[in-house]
């Protein structure tokens, strides 16, 4: 059995093939469908990540997020989260691969990068959950945090609402100068702001940050619009949060995970007691959302493996409407099952 491989090469032509907007609003509509599915009884939540935490050289983490389908497939990501990835090693902050295997044989049959779908996947995710809670005619929208995340939260948000202007801040000057040429595809107008007028003027706020363990909140608690709508992406840590708690127990917390997001994400903030709804529960009755439109709300996004399969899926349908990517023997198999030193030799191989 060979393995279709999608490298770097290939991930870049379906994003060029396809378009970033169509792209991307795949994306948004199959993660919908997959909410939905949780919501319905017909799929169930994938398990919680697991992972080793390090501190040096620099601190991180490397997760793995697996999400099993019955009869079909298990899909494993890896993925390290090293925020000093860009200052030192001038490599992407979130770096991972996804591998799909046979549910009945345990056969590999597809490895892709896990960079950029990670980025979209996140981004859309955002904009299910923004689609049921924010107004929809939300205008403003607010970053905190201008990495590479940020770009998709910006490029998924400007496909579901009118957005007019995004006013960003970062304590990166760096990231936050090269922000409008970064995000300047999607054609909506930046302007720098400080967290504070951020927090007055968004009708939608997206955090993505690096903050530390124990340094948040990133926003401070000052006042806000009556409608506001976070994304709260970048609690990803035990102890690592963006939010005030003050605004967190006043709000209506959905996550994508609940029992992911109280152990890691934002949630880990509230009590027992404080309730937390799951995302797949409103994207299968809408009207609970729509009704919370008008007060404060946030979505606890800390990520799961579902989303990176269906992702996964899209990305590979992709590719084959384009006949992109590679089949390759990785795994060996025997020409006796029972013998696994009956090695089937390349041609080189058995000249030698």
């Amino acid at each position: 059995m060979e393995t279709w491989i999608l490298d770097r090469r290939d991930v870049a032509a379906v994003t060029a093939l396809v378009g970033r907007d169509a792209l991307m609003g795949r994306v948004v509509e199959r993660l919908t469908e997959g909410f939905a599915d949780i919501g319905h009884g017909r799929r169930e939540l994938s398990p919680l990540r697991g992972g080793f935490t390090r501190s040096e050289p620099v601190p991180g983490i490397l997760e793995w997020m697996p999400h099993r389908d019955a009869g079909d497939s298990v899909t494993i990501k890896t993925v390290a989260y090293s925020p000093g990835n860009p200052t030192h090693f001038s490599l992407p902050t979130i770096i991972g691969t996804v591998a799909r295997y046979d549910d009945t044989t345990g056969a590999l049959t597809a490895l892709m990068d896990g960079v950029l779908l990670t980025a979209i996947r996140t981004g859309a995710a955002s904009a299910v959950a923004s689609r049921l809670l924010a107004r929809p005619d939300s205008r403003v929208l607010g970053l905190i945090g201008t990495g590479a995340q940020a770009v998709t939260q910006t490029h998924a948000l400007s496909l579901v609402f009118p957005l007019e202007q995004v006013l960003v801040w970062d304590t990166d000057p760096a990231h936050l100068e090269s922000f409008a040429r970064r995000a300047a595809f999607t054609g909506v107008p930046v302007r720098v702001a400080d967290p504070a007028r951020i927090a007055a003027e968004a009708d939608i706020v997206c955090t993505a940050t690096s903050v530390a363990v124990g340094g948040g909140p990133v926003l401070p608690d000052t006042g806000h619009r009556a409608h506001l709508h976070i994304n709260a992406v970048g609690a990803d840590l035990v102890g690592k949060t963006e939010l005030p708690r003050t605004w967190l127990r006043r709000a209506f917390t959905v996550a994508d995970h609940p029992e992911q997001a109280r152990r890691e994400g934002e949630s880990q903030q509230l009590g027992p007691a404080d309730p937390v709804t799951g995302l797949a529960g409103l994207v299968a009755d809408p009207q609970r959302a729509r009704d919370r439109r008008d007060g404060l709300t946030v979505f606890d996004s800390t990520g799961f493996a579902l989303e990176d399969a269906l992702a996964m899926e899209v990305f590979l349908e992709a590719a084959a409407e384009h006949g992109l990517g590679t089949r390759m023997s990785i795994e060996h198999h025997p020409a006796d099952a029972l013998d696994p030193y009956a090695l089937q030799q390349t041609p080189a191989a058995a000249s030698l």
